[in-house]
C-alpha cells in the first residue's frame, strides 16, 4: 500500500473514535476547575497562577476598555497552545493542521473584529478602506479592492497558518524518505541527511 506525503494530515480513527474528538477536548483538562475552597490543590493553583501572568501579560498593551476581551483571548491562547504542544508528542494529531479548524477559528474572530470596529468608530474602519492620497479617479476601484481584500483576509490567514503547520512536518518526511531511499545506495550520504 503505497501512501501519499499528505496522508499524515488526515484526520485518525482509533477503534472507531475520530482522533480529531479526542484532541479538541484535550485543552480542557489545563483549564482550573473552579471551586469554593479557601485553599487549592498545587495543580489548581498553579493554573491558576499561570492564567492569571499570561492575561496579565496579553493585555498590558491594551486600554482598559480592551480588558473585557481578557477571557475569551486568553482561552483562546491556552487552547491554541495545548493544541500546538499536543502535536509535539509522538503518535498524535494535531487539529491545527487542518484548515476546517483554522478557518473555523479564524472566520468568527475576524467577523467579530470588522463588526465591532464598524459598531466603535465607523469613521476609522471604513478609513482603512481607501488610502491616504489616492488620486479622485482610483477611488471607487480602490474601495472595491479594499473591500474584496477585507472579505478574502480569514481565509488567506488560514491557508497560510495550515500551510506553516503542515510545511514542517512535510519537510521532515521527506528529509527522511531521501534518507531511507539513500541508505542502501550512498549510506554516507544517507546518514548525512
Amino acid at each position: 500500500m503505497t501512501l501519499s506525503f499528505f496522508d499524515q494530515f488526515m484526520s485518525p480513527t482509533y477503534l472507531g473514535i475520530p482522533l480529531i474528538a479526542i484532541a479538541l477536548v484535550f485543552p480542557w483538562i489545563l483549564y482550573p476547575s473552579p471551586s469554593n475552597r479557601w485553599l487549592n490543590n498545587r495543580l489548581t493553583t498553579l493554573q491558576s497562577w499561570f492564567i492569571n501572568r499570561f492575561t496579565q501579560q496579553l493585555l498590558l498593551p491594551l486600554n482598559p476598555s480592551g480588558h473585557k476581551w481578557a477571557l475569551i483571548l486568553t482561552s483562546l491562547m491556552i487552547f491554541l497552545l495545548s493544541m500546538n504542544l499536543l502535536g509535539l508528542l509522538p503518535y498524535t494529531f494535531t487539529p491545527t493542521t487542518q484548515l476546517s479548524l483554522n478557518m473555523g477559528l479564524a472566520v468568527p474572530f475576524w467577523l467579530a473584529t470588522v463588526i465591532i470596529g464598524m459598531r466603535n468608530q465607523p469613521t476609522a474602519a471604513l478609513g482603512h478602506l481607501l488610502p491616504e492620497g489616492t488620486p479622485v479617479p482610483l477611488i471607487p476601484v480602490l474601495i472595491i479592492i479594499e473591500t474584496i481584500s477585507l472579505f478574502i483576509r480569514p481565509l488567506a490567514l488560514g491557508v497560510r497558518l495550515t500551510a506553516n503547520l503542515t510545511a514542517g512536518h512535510l519537510l521532515i518526511q521527506l528529509i527522511a524518505t531521501a534518507a531511507f531511499v539513500l541508505l542502501p545506495m550512498m549510506t554516507t550520504v544517507a546518514i548525512l541527511t
